[in-house]
């Protein structure tokens, strides 16, 4: 499915203990829902895409992905699975398919489902 839900969700990046990055965050997306993350600079954005991604674990809450918390699984599944376009995306000169296919199909044998 895809449902993710954030539950009193906070982090301290390990390398600035001192300082608060997320605290009590909580959300639901369903499934198949077009999500944007908009907010001032330093107000948790990127941080929730890095716990997403893995990058980072919750130091408290949890991240559920169809009900199952997140370190379930895989960091290379998750991947697989979540797209992010960065504050200044960056695109090869070639056509917006070629630049899908390049991250979609790039250890895949399947190239023409576009």
């Amino acid at each position: 499915q895809g449902d993710i839900e954030f539950n009193n969700v906070s982090l301290v990046y390990p390398a600035r203990s001192d300082e608060i990055a997320l605290q009590n965050v909580s959300f639901k997306i369903k499934a198949g829902q077009t999500c944007a993350f908009v907010g001032p600079s330093g107000s948790g954005k990127s941080t929730c895409i890095n716990l997403l991604e893995r990058f980072y674990d919750p130091t408290e809450g949890k991240i559920l992905i169809d009900g199952r918390e997140i370190q379930e699984y895989d960091h290379k599944y998750l991947h697989e699975k979540l797209a992010m376009v960065g504050q200044e995306p960056i695109l090869f000169n070639r056509s917006i398919k070629e630049n899908i296919n390049y991250a979609y199909y790039r250890n895949s044998e399947k190239k023409d489902d576009l």
